[in-house]
């Protein structure tokens, strides 16, 4: 394994032990899987082998292909902290603009999955020595195009390291796209090869896998490295974190006009907290994807950039998730999304009666199913233990701290085993500068007025 002995760790954070470790991994091995748990710093220890590697003069150029919520909130943040003297660019929006980043001098790129088919053709000619997939269970389908742009892609890049917490998680069969990228010879050609190898039938419709699966897709799976975050005891107890969403062109539209609807109304008028209050719930109410109208009525957005994010965050967790949602019916649109996509949920909110929100808690905190918990926070922000879920997921921000505070005390409490993730999900102005509120536990009615005011004079 390459030591890293003379290496210079830049950047404002040094790494702790297991990110040391996992650079040092990373650096001695062509193609290779990082499994590390979300919230270990994988980024970090992939910035900073690649660093070496470029110090080394052993590559030039890295692609980085991510969720887009991620490319500027975690990737390039990360690499303006931990290399900050190393040039990067996000390759993103139209195709001319995505291929001029492409062609530039930038020693990393960072481009979301579904962008690399648009510049599939620049990206082979773009001297990229290595290419880091982030999230890499969205490959595990050999039969998309996504997949296969990226096999072609890898008969020219000699190097790939591909990131996920939660490898195999649902089946055996997802190791088998994630395998055929980075360890094709160990790994047979075929998907029905393989699904012999880990599954076998009940019936016609209904396959369960073997006693040996988990050997299996260990043995394909190589090499690999994977932390755990009970096991890095030095990382902090909380880590908070965000993910970026583009509002949908609906959401985008009405989301003008109401702030304009809204300016119009502020000019020349006095702003009370109670008027500021629930306009800006107007605003949150629309980013994701449910407003309720003057007469009670609710008016249904695409909101399905968001969903996706949230499917995105739950997929990459170990244990179980808590999604806090401040508004009714858009719960509704999430439990359909999730069930939609055959992820074990259950609803936690006003209308939830004392013995079946019990009975929910009990599931959840002793059973497999649910994985998820999707809860109204104002309906479940004091008293209960869910020390079985690791990882919060704010679907939209609340307007008051003390119910933001109670709801991440959840899981924050006697009984937690593992280090806890806090993700934020930011999809307009008003979001970002309301969880900004919360983080630093600004809480009056003057604040919410100055907010308001603020979202007015800074459009979306």
């Amino acid at each position: 394994m390459t030591i890293l002995t003379d290496y210079a760790w830049p950047g404002r954070f040094k790494p702790f032990a297991h990110q040391k470790d996992t650079a040092n991994f990373l650096s001695s091995r062509r193609k290779a899987f990082c499994f590390n748990e979300q919230g270990t710093g994988k980024t970090a220890s992939v910035i900073w082998a690649a660093d070496y590697l470029m110090k080394q003069g052993k590559i030039r150029r890295v692609l980085i292909v991510c969720p887009l919520s991620i490319m500027k909130s975690a990737w390039q943040q990360d690499l303006f902290k931990f290399a900050m003297h190393r040039s990067c660019a996000v390759a993103y929006g139209d195709a001319k603009t995505r291929a001029k980043v492409i062609g530039s001098n930038a020693e990393f790129v960072i481009i979301n999955y579904d962008g690399v088919a648009i510049v599939k053709k620049e990206i082979l000619n773009g001297r990229f020595d290595l290419v880091v997939i982030d999230e890499a269970n969205a490959y595990k389908n050999t039969q998309t195009t996504r997949w296969k742009v990226m096999r072609d892609i890898m008969a020219t890049v000699k190097g790939l390291w591909m990131l996920t917490g939660t490898p195999a998680a649902q089946s055996p069969l997802d190791a088998f796209g994630l395998a055929r990228l980075v360890n094709p010879d160990n790994t047979p050609r075929y998907i029905t090869q393989f699904k012999d190898s880990v599954m076998y039938r009940v019936s016609q419709y209904t396959w369960l896998p073997k006693s040996n699966a988990q050997e299996v897709v260990h043995r394909v799976l190589q090499p690999a490295i994977r932390f755990e975050k009970s096991k890095c005891l030095d990382l902090p107890p909380v880590t908070y974190t965000k993910r970026d969403v583009e509002l949908t062109p609906q959401q985008n539209k009405y989301y003008k006009l109401l702030h304009s609807k809204f300016m119009a109304d502020a000019d020349g008028a006095s702003i009370t907290a109670i008027n500021a209050a629930a306009k800006l719930n107007k605003l949150l109410q629309l980013s994701g994807g449910a407003v309720y109208s003057d007469g009670g009525d609710v008016v249904e957005f695409d909101a399905s950039n968001r969903l996706q994010v949230v499917r995105e965050v739950i997929n990459e967790t170990s244990n179980k998730a808590l999604v806090f949602v401040p508004f009714t019916h858009t719960i509704d649109m999430i439990e359909a999304d999730l069930i939609k996509h055959k992820i074990a949920c259950e609803v936690l909110d006003g209308r939830a009666s004392v013995n079946r929100r019990s009975e929910a808690v009990r599931r959840f905190q002793e059973a497999r199913d649910p994985k998820v918990l999707v809860i109204q926070p104002q309906a479940a922000s004091h008293g209960l233990t869910l020390t079985a879920a690791d990882t919060i997921i704010w679907y939209a921000p609340v307007t008051s701290v003390e119910t933001y505070l109670q709801a991440n005390a959840r899981i924050d409490r006697p009984g937690q085993k593992n280090n806890m993730t806090v993700v934020h999900i930011v999809g307009s102005e008003v979001e970002r500068r309301l969880y900004r509120m919360l983080r630093q536990k600004m809480n009056d009615h003057k604040i919410i007025v100055d907010l308001y005011r603020e979202t007015l004079q800074s459009g979306i």
